[in-house]
């Protein structure tokens, strides 16, 4: 046990985590040569088009000390943006130490600081490490002080090291000897394995990836899962390379995999932890806690009879990431889908684009919203969660809402704060605190309600700070607020689907945009269409699609005035008895074009 390091590599988006795990893997001979290419833990297509990573990856390496002897080094790669952030808790519960990686050119970052805490909580061994220190734009000096003041460590504790170049990788990995801990525990105690992450392999089941805290695993041993109380068999257990490397026996401090025939996906829960049947742990591994979805949306099935083949595809999906969290709704516009949760935009359009791929399922997804607390003015009435607009009681009723507030970190540069505050200003955020972290730095805390960021906050922030801003958010709490449910209204019938819970003040410019956006999608039918947008019965917003009008008299060649009006007024009747039982039909790309209303 002595010679295994155990450690994760934490980050603020693009700052090179990936470049920099292939150069760690290039070193140590891991990948040959032939296997090499870029962001070779990122093992789905989407992370290599959009240049990030998704989901955490865990490797075995080997390195040769300067002192002759032989080091297993456990690496685990983890995604740097915000809505991810679940996956970096999961991997910093499965290691010792971690790399902390800024870029040179940029400086410290939200996120940065986000993960550090993290980290810093389980007491992890911090190294710190500047990356990109080969680019022209590199301020060495100036990013190496913001590391001491945020850290505490001494100058000569930072290591430089490019990932694009290969400088400095010799003594990151001598550092990773020197200065992270081995793995503690005992390999003749009962077994306690933490399962980290899984994934579902269509020919083997369900594969676990644990790290072992004390005891011994053997293949074949009669193992149980504590949470679900449920036994298995060892089928197969190993470790991690670039594939999986099947072994006879794991102990403590070592992480890998365990193939136990399981083709449920519920019967396997991230965070679970694993013994032996024969000498069971007293007690389980304080996993992680439980994940909590900060969007809803809804996701239903193009066609109505894939909707057992989408509740297969989210079960598998669910194994792949625990973040995700469904349960069944039905929709009069839709049908039969599923309410989802997440934990951000980014994470639902990696979901949706994921299904699309990897299940080759096309689906609708409805405006997004977050969850909300109501309480009737009835006796003895309790708060209760709202988690579609629909669940909302009658205003005649309601006695308050309380709507989840987030504290917002922002880090930027001077020159566009007071760009950045007006736009917290406007999505309702407060000022709480405005700290310089250098001079060309100030960090800039906001309390505002989540759902004011669920849409486009993100992008705009980016825009604004031409890319320079990073922002990261952790939720505080629920507050009571003025919100009111929106109805959107095709000929007087609500379209459910299309429905969202908006604060009073911006209620009439939200239904507004709804109803010009859905005048320009709906195709125009034999009738008139009125769009409305609709608080109870005051309707705010209106908008109407004039009719397409048939051009009845065209087979009269001249002749009496009188037949024309005659066609004309029997279409007249007809349009009259269309409008009374027209039904309107939404396309599908009306959903997803509605939400995209600052484009």
């Amino acid at each position: 046990m002595k010679n295994i390091r155990n450690f994760c590599v934490i980050a603020h988006i693009d700052h090179g985590k990936s470049t920099l795990s292939d150069r760690l893997l290039e070193f140590t001979k891991t990948i040959s040569e032939r296997e090499m290419q870029d962001q070779a833990l990122d093992d789905m297509d989407l992370e290599r088009e959009r240049g990030i990573t998704i989901k955490s990856h865990a490797i075995q390496m080997y390195y040769q000390h300067s002192d002759g002897e032989k080091y297993t080094f456990n690496l685990i790669d983890t995604p740097g943006h915000v809505d991810f952030s679940y996956e970096v808790s999961r991997s910093i519960a499965a290691c010792e130490g971690a790399l902390l990686l800024v870029d040179a050119s940029q400086g410290i970052q939200a996120q940065t600081i986000s993960n550090l805490y993290l980290a810093i909580d389980h007491d992890l061994e911090i190294i710190p490490i500047l990356n990109k220190v080969d680019m022209e734009s590199a301020m060495v000096e100036e990013v190496s002080d913001q590391v001491i003041d945020l850290i505490g460590c001494e100058k000569e504790e930072i290591l430089l090291a490019s990932g694009k170049t290969g400088q400095g990788v010799e003594d990151i990995l001598a550092a990773i000897v020197d200065r992270i801990p081995a793995p503690e525990g005992d390999p003749e105690a009962p077994l306690q394995a933490l399962i980290f992450d899984s994934v579902f392999n269509p020919y083997r089941g369900v594969i676990a990836y644990f790290r072992i805290l004390n005891g011994t695993l053997n293949k074949g041993d009669k193992v149980r899962f504590v949470n679900t109380g449920k036994d298995y068999d060892a089928d197969e257990i190993g470790i991690l390379q670039l594939n999986q490397v099947p072994k006879k026996q794991l102990s403590a401090g070592n992480v890998g995999y365990i193939i136990t025939g399981i083709k449920i996906s519920k019967e396997i829960k991230v965070g679970d932890t694993i013994t032996l049947v024969s000498n069971p742990c007293a007690e389980a591994i304080k996993g992680f806690e439980d994940v909590k979805p900060m969007v809803f949306a809804g996701i239903f099935p193009i066609d109505n009879d894939d909707f057992e083949d989408l509740r297969d595809s989210l079960e598998k999906l669910q194994l792949n990431d625990a973040s995700l969290v469904f349960e069944p709704e039905s929709s009069v516009a839709l049908g039969f889908g599923f309410r989802c949760g997440f934990l951000g935009m980014l994470h639902l359009e990696i979901i949706q684009e994921r299904l699309s791929r990897e299940f080759d399922m096309d689906v609708i997804t409805t405006v997004p919203n977050v969850t909300y607390y109501a309480k009737t003015n009835k006796k003895d009435s309790e708060k209760f969660l709202v988690k579609t607009p629909n669940d909302l009681p009658d205003p005649s009723i309601l006695d308050f809402v309380e709507e989840p507030y987030i504290i917002s970190q922002i880090i930027t540069k001077p020159d566009y704060i007071g760009a950045i505050m007006k736009l917290c200003l406007e999505k309702r955020g407060t000022l709480t605190k405005q700290i310089y972290l250098t001079q060309t730095r100030i960090e800039l805390t906001f309390e505002m309600p989540l759902a004011e960021i669920v849409f486009d906050f993100y992008d705009k922030l980016k825009s604004l700070s031409r890319g320079y801003a990073s922002f990261d958010y952790a939720p505080i709490d629920y507050r009571q607020s003025d919100l009111v449910k929106l109805d959107i209204k095709l000929n007087g019938d609500n379209v459910d689907a299309l429905s969202a819970l908006v604060h009073r003040t911006k209620a009439e410019a939200f239904g507004r945009k709804i109803c010009k956006r859905l005048r320009e999608l709906l195709p125009r039918q034999q009738f008139k269409i009125a769009i409305q947008a609709a608080i109870g019965a005051k309707v705010i917003a209106r908008e109407t699609i004039s009719a397409l009008r048939k051009d009845v008299t065209a087979k009269c060649y001249g002749g009496d005035i009188t037949r024309k009006r005659k066609l004309l007024e029997k279409q007249k009747k007809g349009k009259k008895r269309m409008r009374q039982i027209g039904n309107v039909e939404v396309p599908q790309k009306a959903f997803l074009e509605v939400l995209k209303l600052d484009e």
